[in-house]
């Protein structure tokens, strides 16, 4: 396996994902998404398809020494209509199969991250998101884009509407395990996606999140 990154300490890399770990990126997607509609779920099927269709955008990172697969994203190109940003998520996957990937799309979306809860608290999801805007950078995109999960939003539904609550993550004022990470590592929010996907945890809301590449814009 070639290694794309390491972590600091060089305990973890992130390689690119093969066939062998289909099942623990399977079981990966299940633990970061307990509350998911069972047919939103990425399966073992899937993540094989994802890594024919476009392999450079599947990412998994593995313990170096045991070689267990601690994290995973999976990401295809597109076109990006900014006007018309709401969309799908199953739409925008192709029902997980990844048949909406454009090998000429100057955009990376994310389909999906995840960090098995053992690994948790140790950065791995900061590695991915270098891998993918390294993979931007090398590809020459213009940068990437997902429909980030409010995850936090669930236990402030009652007295804060969506808007108000991420304007509220946006301002440092409330933290979102989600969108707050991703903030952090230089992601703006471009809007609100209602019906983005089946899962209470975040209202079945999604948030559209931009990262453009600094390359591009000089």
């Amino acid at each position: 396996m070639k290694e794309l990154l390491l972590s600091p300490d060089h305990r973890f890399a992130v390689v690119q994902s093969e066939p062998w770990m289909a099942e623990a990126l399977e079981a990966i997607q299940q633990a970061s998404f307990p509350s998911l509609a069972k047919d939103e779920l990425i399966t073992a099927e899937h993540y094989r398809a994802h890594m024919r269709v476009f392999p450079e955008g599947q990412h998994a990172v593995i313990e170096r020494k045991s070689h267990t697969v601690a994290a995973c994203s999976t990401d295809l190109r597109t076109q990006v209509d900014f006007s018309h940003f709401q969309h799908r998520y199953m739409e925008a996957v192709g029902g997980n199969w990844l048949t909406t990937h454009n090998p000429q799309g100057d955009w990376l979306y994310g389909a999906d991250i995840g960090v098995h809860p053992a690994f948790r608290g140790l950065g791995l999801s900061t590695l991915l998101y270098t891998a993918r805007q390294n993979l931007v950078r090398r590809l020459g995109l213009q940068g990437h884009v997902a429909g980030a999960m409010p995850k936090g939003y669930a236990t402030h539904q009652q007295s804060l509407h969506i808007e108000q609550y991420v304007a509220k993550v946006v301002r440092g004022e409330m933290f979102d395990p989600v969108l707050s990470v991703q903030l952090k590592r230089g992601y703006h929010v471009w809007g609100i996606i209602p019906n983005y996907l089946e899962d209470p945890s975040c209202g079945n809301y999604g948030v559209f999140i931009v990262w453009r590449n600094p390359e591009r814009l000089l």
